[in-house]
């Protein structure tokens, strides 16, 4: 089966991964479209790899893995969407651009909703596969807890706390917490990572960044996997982001700030002020330890690892069925937008 791998954004690389390395080891040729913007970054430069859409339309693919939401139509290719996370209440994460020919979903939740989509328009197909980002999660969950150790004893700190918030303007709690992080850091007993999503208005990274220049027990992460960190840390300090879910899935506290999702099973505030006994709190009690409990069941109830495998064993059947569709028809505003963006 020859697969492409389709990254528009460096957050594709993680979520990538377990699939590429499952492809390799089954003996599937796969190259990586990866856009020019993002290629400094990129971690497998020495594999095949491209950021030419011509390269990829010559390849003439079996299948094209997505976790952004678009990909041209014009492409020979089983068009799949992957997701790159497991926010649904975020505006998008349910709508349907008719770019893709196969969703595949990471649990329950997700399921339900893309099948009832699927039911008004009847062309395409959704599968539950779980998700390969997080397949690390029963692999190797343990894999960082010396370096962990190390640095909590460098830092002779005792927790860690990963802040990690969105980048959209109207849900990100950046501008807020600024001086409430410089507060929480006087205690020494905490270490504090700060993650920021690739997409952070560079004004606000600026900011952050000069914080973490002048406070010892403060430090900038620029590592574009974060799930190093989520493995890593005690507790999460959000608002509303996908990445929420990921921590919760690791059995652990989350603080999110005016969140805007309709289930919330952690603990959440309206008021910015009051991150310093929220962490406390959640260190010592974790009073949402049993709510989490419907967050494994429905957003992603697969802890085997093996999601990357259920994902590409998912379009090799259901290509040995249906067959390899050379282009997927869309409307001329999905055209345009396509050729805007890709340049054909």
């Amino acid at each position: 089966m020859k697969c492409v791998l389709f990254c528009q954004n460096n957050y594709a690389f993680g979520i990538f991964e377990p699939i590429r390395t499952h492809l390799k080891e089954n003996g599937h040729d796969y190259i990586w479209y990866v856009n020019d913007k993002i290629i400094d970054d990129f971690p497998f430069k020495n594999e095949n790899n491209t950021s030419s859409i011509f390269d990829i339309k010559k390849y003439r693919s079996d299948v094209i893995f997505v976790p952004g939401n678009e990909v041209p139509h014009y492409l020979r290719g089983l068009k799949v969407q992957i997701f790159h996370g497991l926010a649904g209440e975020k505006k998008g994460h349910f709508r349907i651009r008719h770019y893709f020919d196969v969703y595949l979903t990471q649990g329950p939740y997700f399921t339900k909703k893309f099948n009832e989509l699927k039911s008004i328009h009847k062309d395409f197909e959704v599968i539950e596969t779980g998700w390969p980002k997080l397949d690390i999660y029963g692999t190797n969950k343990f894999i960082y807890n010396e370096e962990k150790n190390n640095i909590l004893e460098k830092f002779k700190a005792k927790k860690i706390i990963l802040y990690a918030p969105t980048f959209s303007p109207k849900l990100t709690s950046a501008p807020y917490l600024t001086e409430q992080i410089k507060a929480l850091a006087e205690n020494k007993d905490f270490l504090i990572l700060m993650k920021f999503h690739p997409l952070m208005d560079e004004n606000w990274l600026a900011v952050y960044r000069e914080i973490a220049e002048k406070t010892e027990n403060i430090i900038f992460e620029t590592e574009k996997n974060i799930i190093k960190f989520l493995l890593m840390a005690d507790v999460l300090v959000s608002d509303t982001s996908s990445v929420i879910y990921e921590f919760l899935l690791l059995d652990k506290p989350v603080i999110s700030f005016k969140n805007i999702s309709e289930t919330i099973l952690w603990e959440n505030s309206l008021d910015y002020t009051e991150l310093i006994p929220l962490v406390e709190k959640n260190l010592t009690t974790d009073p949402f330890a049993k709510e989490r409990k419907f967050i494994f069941e429905n957003y992603h109830p697969y802890n085997d690892g093996k999601s990357a495998q259920r994902m590409v064993d998912a379009v090799e059947n259901y290509i040995k069925v249906k067959g390899v569709p050379e282009e997927r028809k869309i409307s001329l505003f999905r055209r345009f937008k396509i050729h805007s963006i890709f340049k054909k």
